[in-house]
């Protein structure tokens, strides 16, 4: 899904960063999946966030599997180069874009710095497969898919999530989508202004 912007929802991400760090500190491994990550700009949002709020050592821990279905607009090499126009980061603070992104002197356009590069890895994945890209995921980002899908398909979505998390492991939604009273026994909700959840 290529419509999302850098800083979209940073209220639900902020949230969910100061949730998930108490929760992973001290491990050597820490898995993300941003499932539905369109040319990159929610990945890299995360990515940002996490990496103002953790210390630098644990950030080098951290890992971001990027995934989305769509392979016919090339979303996987521009994840990956991560080089975006300027005028698509007006909405980041200017101490956060000095911070985190070069701007090429050529092409006028803006790269994410290599500090973030190097935790992103994509994959093209189609979620109505139903098949996890792996396990052990300490978060699972999922906000620009899940209203395209028909209802049964949100719900083994989400059933699928729940597999794919660590015990504990936290799941974030789009703002609009409830869980589905099918998997409401899988997940605690754990803000009220967000649909941040937590694996049970």
């Amino acid at each position: 899904m290529a419509f999302t912007f850098f800083m979209r929802d940073q209220h639900t991400l902020d949230h969910t960063v100061n949730h998930v760090i108490p929760y992973v500190t001290g491990r050597s491994r820490i898995k993300i999946w941003d499932a539905g990550s369109a040319l990159g700009q929610e990945t890299y949002t995360v990515a940002i966030l996490f990496a103002e709020k953790m210390n630098k050592f644990g950030f080098k821990n951290l890992h971001i599997d990027a995934t989305d279905y769509d392979c016919q607009n090339n979303f996987g090499d521009i994840v990956t180069e991560a080089v975006y126009p300027k005028e698509e980061l007006a909405r980041i603070p200017e101490e956060l874009f000095s911070k985190y992104f070069e701007t090429e002197e050529k092409s006028g356009q803006c790269r994410v710095v290599e500090q973030l590069r190097n935790i992103v890895t994509f994959q093209y994945h189609d979620l109505t497969t139903l098949k996890p890209i792996g396990s052990d995921y300490s978060l699972v980002v999922c906000k620009n898919v899940l209203l395209h899908l028909q209802y049964d398909q949100r719900v083994e979505v989400m059933k699928m999530f729940h597999t794919a998390l660590a015990p504990g492991g936290y799941f974030v939604s789009e703002h609009t989508q409830k869980l589905p009273k099918e998997v409401v026994h899988l997940f605690e909700q754990v803000v009220d202004d967000a649909q941040l959840y937590k694996k049970i």
